[in-house]
């Protein structure tokens, strides 16, 4: 553990000029007593602002293909076995996925992750979502995709790249110690090797982990150091979702403050990689997200794979009223500009002019009277 926050500021000064973080640096970050975060916070911030300054990246899943999975992954509520109450279907036809991919284009996202459940795809499931790339690209030209479609066999990236696609996702999940222990029907080896595919067919490399699945503080640093050395570019850190109906079904290990640990972990390991906030973010890190982004540089937009996320507006908003903006959109856009230049502008309106504004973005800054509590027949709000 460090001593006091001046340590970790000092090995930051050196991560910036060159140097590397060892797991001993990382298991101080993730043991930090909780009263530091903020000021651990603050000294980290400093490798995201070097590295990707105040840009966050918007990714928007689309699910291809949902459950009936026949991996045992135990976390997953597609899974073989699971009795979670999820949305279950086959292959969306090529023009439903270019809708659904669109609709989240058109709500900020610039990255789409095009994501089937099971084992891993079939000659012609890659050819089905080849014919949904190009299809994808032919009305976004500039749009980035990135597969998920699992373990991979000869050839298969190679043919996803040459449809267009940017990056293959396939995450490692957690620390090659504890992997049996989540799954039985594939190995950690299944995984990286996918991996090490995508690399190799010139697909960028996307793998992460989900913490909240029994490891130790050990196995997280562990698997982030994998994660470092198989040189995953895009890193999405999940935090467990204990849908009932799995074998983690009640499991509550996180707090936010922990999960702000874990992501101020994963930049001190990996300070030039990109950082996503993935699954789990509204529910475990809850009112510290916008703390969590002066960490991380992405997140998904809207709902993820089978679970509801907060409203994407409220994605939006999050980002602008924390000084960031979108990746990639247009920089006259009101929903990428920096709260500070939106109040600048704002400001040389009228106000009636500012409220209408924020009424044409669907953000309501007018006071709720109140009805309940003293006074009234309802009960309070307490």
């Amino acid at each position: 553990m460090f001593k006091d926050m001046s340590l970790i500021d000092h090995r930051v000064t050196e991560i910036l000029a060159g140097g590397s973080a060892t797991p001993e640096d990382a298991l101080a970050v993730l043991r930090a007593p909780d009263d530091e975060v903020l000021a651990l916070t603050a000294s980290i911030s400093r490798l995201r602002r070097e590295h990707f300054g105040n840009t966050v990246k918007v990714n928007y899943l689309v699910n291809l293909k949902s459950g009936l999975c026949p991996e045992d992954c135990h976390y997953c509520s597609q899974a073989l076995g699971s009795d979670a109450d999820i949305l279950k279907y086959k292959w969306l036809k090529t023009e439903e996925a270019v809708s659904q991919a669109s609709a989240g284009l058109a709500g900020g996202a610039t990255r789409v992750c095009l994501v089937s459940s099971g084992r891993g795809p079939t000659n012609r499931d890659v050819d089905r979502v080849s014919n949904m790339v190009t299809a994808l690209k032919d009305e976004h030209p500039d749009v980035e995709v990135c597969a998920c479609l699992g373990l991979l066999k000869d050839g298969q990236a190679e043919k996803l790249r040459e449809a267009g696609v940017d990056a293959y996702n396939h995450n490692i999940n957690t620390a090659e110690s504890h992997h049996d222990s989540i799954v039985t029907t594939h190995s950690y080896a299944d995984r990286v090797n996918t991996v090490e595919q995508a690399k190799s067919a010139g697909l960028s490399p996307c793998s992460g982990l989900i913490a909240g699945l029994g490891e130790s503080d050990e196995q997280l640093v562990e698997a982030l150091f994998a994660l470092r050395d198989i040189g995953s570019d895009s890193i999405p850190v999940n935090f467990l979702m204990p849908f009932d109906g799995t074998p983690f079904e009640g499991t509550w290990e996180l707090t936010p403050m922990r999960c702000v640990k874990i992501l101020a972990m994963a930049r001190i390991v990996c300070p030039d990689r990109e950082i996503r906030i993935a699954g789990g973010r509204e529910m475990h890190l809850r009112s510290l997200q916008a703390q969590a982004l002066h960490l991380a540089n992405s997140i998904f937009l809207g709902d993820y794979l089978t679970s509801e996320g907060q409203a994407a507006e409220e994605d939006l908003a999050l980002i602008r009223d924390n000084g960031f903006v979108v990746l990639g959109a247009d920089s006259g856009s009101s929903d990428v500009l920096s709260s500070s230049a939106r109040h600048e502008r704002d400001v040389s309106k009228g106000s009636g002019e500012v409220r209408a504004a924020y009424r044409d973005q669907g953000v309501s800054h007018d006071p709720v009277a109140r009805r309940r509590g003293a006074g009234t027949e309802l009960q309070p709000n307490a």
